[in-house]
């Protein structure tokens, strides 16, 4: 698949993101893992979907986003990209598959494009990937960066609290972000940083900011949409808005229909042959 679509002008492409950011206007951001899922998304006017590592925790019950295979990355791609005509496409490296090593970032990514047709990869980290984002680039692959909070990097940390809020990793999280733009990221994820930082960097930055718990001053904005539809229940950080209570309804309805198999009113004379 052509990374800037001619024969189909309302495909959203890296150029699209670059002219939204530019006159001002907010790119919307979503993950998503699954065909059905994806379509749905997809109808919704989204800018942007995102095959998320975060399906190891939503999709596949691990409590980090560690664990997850590019085999199982690639699934999930696979599966959102058959569904989407207008979003673009941005696919999570995972852990394991970039990290230290140039030219197996640069095979990781070239499988992940070959196999899934998204449109652009997302990998983690600031210089210390650089070397591996340029290989990445060097195969016209569009990379998006990811700052702040890096969930991959969680054993690092230790913890999931807020990143940069001392002078000194704030200043390194300005500087990580110029890397990443200078190499040639066309976009970059922030997340859970302070809300004056990231208008700082998008201030500096020439290309667009994604934030996810990093304030109202970035150029997107973009959530786990099981987080967002209450589907998870157990995740309730203050960046947080829920859209709906998915969970809620699905346990009601499974409830309904369990109750009416039990009492035979499932199927009726109306719903058999």
């Amino acid at each position: 698949m052509s990374i800037a679509t001619t024969d189909n002008p309302k495909k959203v492409t890296v150029h699209t993101l670059e002219n939204m950011a530019h006159r001002g206007e907010k790119i919307s951001m979503i993950t998503a893992y699954d065909y059905s899922m994806a379509k749905l998304v997809d109808a919704s006017n989204i800018d942007v979907i995102l095959v998320g590592d975060s399906a190891a925790n939503v999709m596949a019950g691990y409590s980090t986003t560690l664990p997850i295979t590019l085999e199982e990355m690639i699934y999930h791609a696979k599966s959102v990209v058959r569904a989407v005509k207008h979003a673009m496409v941005v696919v999570d490296m995972p852990f394991g598959t970039y990290q230290g090593n140039s030219k197996m970032a640069l095979q990781s990514a070239i499988t992940i494009m070959k196999e899934t047709q998204a449109n652009a990869i997302k990998l983690e980290g600031g210089k210390e990937v650089v070397e591996s984002i340029s290989r990445i680039l060097s195969a016209g692959i569009p990379v998006m960066g990811h700052l702040g909070l890096t969930p991959q990097s969680i054993n690092k940390f230790g913890t999931y609290a807020v990143r940069a809020t001392g002078k000194n990793e704030a200043e390194r999280l300005i500087e990580d972000a110029k890397a990443l733009e200078e190499v040639g990221c066309f976009s970059i994820v922030l997340e859970k940083i302070p809300a004056m930082l990231a208008k700082r960097v998008s201030e500096e930055l020439t290309i667009p900011t994604i934030g996810i718990g990093a304030g109202k001053y970035t150029d997107g904005q973009v959530l786990v949409l099981h987080d967002m539809l209450g589907i998870t229940q157990d995740f309730s950080p203050r960046f947080l808005r829920r859209y709906h209570s998915l969970g809620d309804e699905i346990r009601s309805a499974v409830s309904q229909y369990s109750s009416d198999v039990k009492s035979g009113s499932f199927p009726n004379n109306n719903e058999q042959y």
